[in-house]
């Protein structure tokens, strides 16, 4: 439709005239219409942080500014928006509504830099960029998350208790993922005093602070 306009009065081109997109998410759609108005000469683009609106709701703008963002080599376009400030303004806008977004929302959502699954979480320890397309700080979330439950890996688990100060031969941390892998049957949240209780007496003797101190 945009391109349409463009191609049939010149005027918008020629005199600067802005175009401006606005869209519902009734199919989902809202922030893949709003690009695609971007992509064919719209330069305004009516959206809401966490995409709240009528009905199924608006185009969300932090989709649409981290996608121009990560994908600037294809639309071309810049905006004045400070992405760093994207996560923090959905966290107020979720305060005054009472409600955040889903955990599974794109780019602000509670799990939008979290992972659980063993594959994924070795794939990040390895390179970050095998599955986040940008980095937690640029749209100001603190920093990717490992989720430690019963899809987690050997890779997590090693991670973790090496922050925590313990360095397991592999034996010992085959031994101690079998509990955690039992732990994690029973419990949803893993802490980090649940990890530590899980060391055998002779190497939780090695821990350079004291459980109550930890996390």
């Amino acid at each position: 439709m945009f391109r349409e306009v463009r191609e049939r009065i010149p005027a918008v081109d020629a005199e600067g005239i802005i175009l401006s997109s606005h869209c519902h998410d009734d199919l989902g759609l809202a922030v893949a219409n709003s690009l695609a108005a971007i992509q064919n000469g719209a330069r305004q683009v009516e959206c809401t942080i966490n995409g709240i609106g009528e009905r199924a709701g608006n185009a969300a703008l932090e989709e649409i500014a981290a996608a121009l963002y990560v994908r600037g080599d294809r639309y071309g376009v810049n905006t004045s928006i400070k992405l760093e400030q994207l996560y923090p303004t959905s966290q107020v806008l979720g305060q005054i509504i009472t409600f955040k977004p889903s955990p599974n929302k794109a780019i602000v959502g509670a799990n939008a830099f979290a992972h659980e699954s063993g594959i994924h979480q070795h794939g990040m320890l390895a390179n970050p960029l095998c599955y986040e397309i940008m980095t937690p700080a640029l749209v100001g979330v603190a920093k990717t998350h490992l989720v430690l439950g019963k899809h987690s890996g050997r890779a997590a688990l090693r991670h973790r208790l090496e922050q925590l100060g313990f360095t397991l031969d592999r034996e010992e941390l085959q031994q101690t993922y079998y509990r955690f892998v039992a732990l994690a049957d029973r419990k949803k949240n893993i802490y980090d005093q649940d990890l530590v209780g899980l060391l055998p007496d002779p190497i939780r003797d090695r821990r350079p602070v004291p459980v109550s101190e930890l996390d």
